[in-house]
């Protein structure tokens, strides 16, 4: 069983950011606190979790609270809740759970059968609440809103992962505005690895910032010239969309000492009409660079295609759509679970 206190994040090591970056939490974090969670949030320097976490209970509870809690459930009465999954996937989330129990009634406890990133199946139940039913109920849809979302993300990233080895498989910056950290949070608990945490703690040179510059080698060269004036030691990732852009990065490199350490590699993956991809564009970039840097590939990046792609020596393979179109999995937290259970199996969803 969980127990959760509020923290201070520290780095998991999945989590490709900057090792100084903090959550910033309310108060100083115990030892046993940040061991209670199996995996560790990202580290962000001024994410404020527990102000997420109020902010989600503050909106769902108005100026004057659940009136339809006052009217039903009185305010002394005891009860007990189960998490119910409802179809099969990786449940992430149970530690973020547990923080949202707490901040809505210290009292409440919790037993969980599983840890984050564990597979449930549909009908199982895999969690219980035990407490004043009126703050059971309070917090309920603000769990199951972070839980379900987390869980889809995670689902979505325990599959790409399996189909992408040996190349790993990166999230992006298109996460749910507020949630960054949390949707990064269920990427590393459905065992992917964080790309750039924001715009701070990495230098990432895109087609933009290419062109606004007058091509990749200058940009290349004005970021070489900014991180040695102003003392900054991060990674640096450029984007190239061509074989020729591959080549200038190159030549670039080699006759300047440069803090370039990524090139990414961008829609060089082709669709076809038959549905499959063509990569030959991508294995040729990747043989050019021969290892020199690490390779990242982006673009007609699907459940479908990341096997093929993940076959062509490519280091990371980066997939927007693990947190832009996620699709919750379906769970339920029911003091009634029998009940629960019977129109589950009815509806086809237990």
């Amino acid at each position: 069983m969980f127990k959760v206190l509020p923290f201070t994040a520290i780095v998991h090591p999945n989590a490709i950011t900057a090792p100084r970056l903090v959550v910033k939490m309310s108060a100083i974090a115990t030892k046993n606190a940040v061991e209670s969670f199996v995996v560790k949030p990202p580290a962000h320097p001024t994410y404020d979790l527990k102000g997420v976490i109020q902010l989600a209970l503050s909106e769902d509870a108005g100026d004057i609270g659940d009136v339809t809690c006052k009217a039903t459930i009185p305010i002394d009465m005891e009860s007990e809740a189960h998490f119910l999954a409802k179809e099969d996937g990786i449940v992430a989330g149970i530690a973020l759970a547990e923080m949202i129990f707490a901040e809505v009634d210290p009292s409440l406890k919790m037993e969980w059968s599983i840890n984050d990133g564990d597979k449930v199946h549909k009908g199982l139940k895999f969690g219980k609440v035990q407490g004043k039913a009126h703050s059971i109920v309070i917090a309920e849809r603000v769990v199951l809103n972070f839980m379900q979302r987390m869980s889809g993300i995670a689902t979505l990233t325990k599959a790409m992962a399996d189909a992408a080895h040996p190349a790993t498989i990166l999230e992006t910056r298109k996460t749910a505005p507020g949630l960054r950290l949390v949707d990064k949070w269920a990427v590393l608990i459905g065992g992917g690895k964080n790309h750039r945490m924001g715009l701070f703690d990495m230098v990432m040179i895109k087609d933009n910032h290419i062109s606004a510059a007058g091509g990749v080698s200058k940009a290349l060269n004005s970021v070489d010239q900014y991180l040695e004036q102003n003392k900054l030691q991060m990674g640096v990732e450029v984007e190239t969309r061509t074989i020729a852009e591959v080549h200038e990065v190159l030549e670039y490199a080699s006759q300047t000492k440069t803090s370039l350490t990524r090139i990414m590699l961008d829609n060089m993956v082709v669709p076809l009409s038959n549905g499959d991809i063509e990569v030959s564009m991508l294995e040729e970039a990747v043989d050019l660079i021969n290892g020199r840097f690490e390779t990242e590939a982006s673009g007609n990046v699907t459940l479908e295609t990341v096997h093929k792609i993940g076959q062509t020596g490519v280091t990371y393979i980066s997939s927007g759509a693990l947190t832009h179109s996620v699709k919750a999995l379906d769970i339920s937290l029911k003091i009634d679970t029998e009940l629960a259970l019977e129109v589950g199996r009815r509806t086809k969803r237990a």
